[in-house]
């Protein structure tokens, strides 16, 4: 049954971009409508079912509800005309809550329930925070009936593009791929000292740009490069550590950078391949500072690298990294030839599934084909359904953000409170993303705090992408840094090593997490590859230097004194 819904999911969202326009109200509401049954039923036994099957069915039909009467609806301007039509809106608002909650847990439905009552209650607090209100038929029908919330724009980028590279993502990890990732990386960093971990850094860096999440990112290229690390001599919480960072920074690589570049193109109107060259430089030097923290890591341990006999041959390396190749050259070629990302992805991921009726071993394979093919379409129906369990949650914050006119408040705020300092603004920018990404995902964390902090660090003068990238970068700070740090929690866990050890290595490792954001404001050329690339590569090269020196300061061995010098040298050479 599960393989049929995940086909179907497939095969909806791949419709929607061959068969023209359909209207938001319909489109959005059907695919809300799919992935309610993966969130509330699948893997558990229908038996002894009671809830989660009144969650599916008034979720099911509530959205049915909205896509068979959306010209009705849209007439009406997000006002609910009745009792029925507002007992649908709580209906809708209740089970994105719960499908958020089950999806990834408290923290970001307790925020959207939050926003909700201020939207509802907020005539009553005094001051500057409180505002006029607006009738209950409005807020709820502007949230659910009309395209302000729900069926927001947010939604209609996990419609039309987020869930095409979920699907070419899963199609990619249920064939040779994975396998392809892994044999391309030993065989250019398993030779270096501290290859084991190097050879993590790069295989994440490839994997992590697809799946888009790092908890998903540890656990599949965790369970290869773990053991290894630890069979050549690795401290536990060094292994974890190079994973859990890798694994971090796949989200920020081009060229898919996970869910985050597509949802950049729809709150920017900035074109797709203009966003990914600009994230390149920047992801780079990301994997450049982890590799040279690696390289001290490696002096102080002894690090050794991976035995020869332990390398693939260089024929397997060719012929795995067909599979991952073929499908990303198709992607790209399509996407900086002129066809929208999704179409591209919609070609990439046929190229996909042909692939995956062939194997290494058995050349071509109809039994094995179909078996992976089956794989496939569960993958995507339940990755679907998480990342738009997140998005549409994250939208009713958007929405009641618009609707109130609390975002700009807190806009506001935030110039009023840094005097129009925009490194001060920055900073309490970047604090806000990090305790909103312990609460929330890192695609939701991004969304909300570029809502309420981008416009204010645009109107102090800095360029809209740059603003963007900052904020999608802090954003990630969560997955490394205590108290909450979910790319720590899996990799500590899977060698049965303290997390808060792991953490703290990962944050001198993951350095560059922390300052290239900021170098991106202070060194803003390194930005524009496309349209100036001598200057970004100056701008690139001055940064890493200075990289070099920070990683030195904080890992090293060396004196105390020294360890200074360099730290405020390259903090110099960053910003000067």
């Amino acid at each position: 049954m599960w393989i049929a819904f995940g086909f179907l999911s497939i095969v909806f969202h791949i419709f929607l971009i061959f068969s023209g326009l359909i209207p938001n109200l319909i489109s959005r509401p059907l695919h809300m409508a799919i992935i309610i049954p993966w969130v509330f039923l699948y893997n558990r036994d229908i038996k002894v079912l009671s809830i989660e099957l009144i969650f599916t069915v008034l979720g099911f039909v509530s959205c049915l509800w909205i896509a068979f009467n959306s010209d009705l609806l849209m007439d009406q301007y997000g006002f609910l005309e009745n009792d029925f039509q507002l007992f649908i809106s709580i209906i809708l608002l209740v089970v994105v809550l719960e499908m958020a909650r089950r999806s990834v847990g408290w923290p970001l439905p307790i925020v959207t329930f939050v926003s909700l009552l201020y939207g509802l209650f907020g005539n009553f607090i005094p001051g500057e925070f409180g505002y006029a209100g607006t009738p209950i038929n409005s807020f709820l029908g502007t949230l659910t009936i009309a395209e302000g919330g729900i069926w927001g724009t947010l939604t209609g980028v996990s419609v039309s593009i987020v869930s095409i590279f979920v699907i070419l993502g899963a199609f990619l990890n249920s064939g040779e791929a994975g396998l392809g990732f892994m044999n391309i990386a030993t065989a250019v960093a398993g030779r270096l000292k501290g290859g084991a971990a190097k050879v993590s850094v790069l295989s994440s860096a490839l994997f992590g740009s697809i799946s888009g999440s790092a908890s998903a990112n540890v656990a599949s290229t965790g369970m290869v490069t773990l053991p290894a690390m630890i069979k050549l001599g690795y401290p536990k919480r060094l292994a974890a550590s190079v994973e859990a960072v890798a694994s971090s920074g796949g989200q920020i690589m081009p060229p898919l950078m996970g869910a985050g570049a597509f949802v950049m193109v729809e709150l920017t109107g900035i074109p797709y391949n203009q966003i990914i060259l600009a994230a390149l430089l920047p992801a780079i030097l990301f994997f450049f500072t982890v590799w040279v923290g690696i390289n001290f890591y490696s002096k102080n341990y002894n690090l050794k690298p991976i035995e020869k006999s332990n390398l693939p041959s260089l024929k397997a390396v060719l012929i795995t990294s067909i599979f991952f190749l073929i499908p990303f050259s198709i992607l790209l070629i399509f996407m900086f030839i002129g066809f929208t990302p999704q179409y591209s992805g919609a070609i990439a991921i046929l190229c996909a599934a042909i692939l995956l009726f062939f194997n290494i071993k058995n050349k071509f394979s109809i039994h094995i084909g179909f078996k992976r093919l089956f794989a496939a379409f569960v993958l995507s129906g339940k990755q679907i359904s998480l990342i738009g369990s997140i998005i549409l949650c994250a939208s009713i914050i958007i929405g009641v953000l618009s609707i109130t006119g609390l975002g700009i408040k807190l806009t506001s705020l935030i110039i009023s409170f840094s005097n129009n300092n925009v490194w001060l603004a920055l900073i309490l920018t970047g604090i806000a993303c990090l305790i909103l990404g312990m609460e929330v995902p890192t695609t939701a964390a991004y969304v909300i705090c570029v809502s309420v902090a981008g416009p204010a660090l645009v109107d102090m003068g800095l360029d809209l992408l740059q603003v963007h990238l900052f904020v999608f970068w802090f954003a990630l700070l969560s997955t490394i840094t205590p108290p909450v740090c979910g790319a720590v929690f899996i990799a500590s866990g899977m060698v049965s090593e303290n997390w808060l050890k792991v953490s703290l290595t990962s944050m001198s490792l993951g350095i560059g997490l922390y300052f290239i954001p900021l170098a991106m404001i202070a060194n803003k050329t390194i930005l524009q590859l496309s349209s100036d690339p001598f200057l970004a590569l100056i701008a690139f090269v001055k940064i890493a230097i200075s990289l070099v020196f920070l990683s030195f300061s904080i890992i090293s061995k060396s004196n105390l004194f020294l360890k200074l010098f360099c730290f405020v040298l390259s903090i110099f050479i960053m910003f000067y």
